[in-house]
């Protein structure tokens, strides 16, 4: 009967990975297969914004409204 060996471990420098198990028998022809994780790398959208090149235009929701407030009464005149 085959035994499953499921182990959850970080790559290392050059692209390694180490698995230990002594239960695994010196000598022993093995099967290795590798998936990589699906994270979520969920991050806040202030984040993402702040992390771009360009420069922001507004800081606050505040600012926004302030513009937009200012735009639509140039609109008028």
């Amino acid at each position: 009967m085959q035994r499953a060996l499921h182990v959850r471990t970080t790559v290392l420098p050059g692209g390694k990975i180490e698995i230990v198990d002594r239960e695994l028998p010196v000598g022993e022809s093995v099967d290795v297969v590798v998936s990589q994780s699906a994270v979520s790398s969920r991050r806040p959208i202030m984040e993402i914004l702040n992390s771009g090149p360009e420069r922001r235009l507004f800081r606050t929701a505040e600012e926004v409204r302030a513009y937009l407030a200012e735009e639509r009464a140039s609109w008028d005149r």
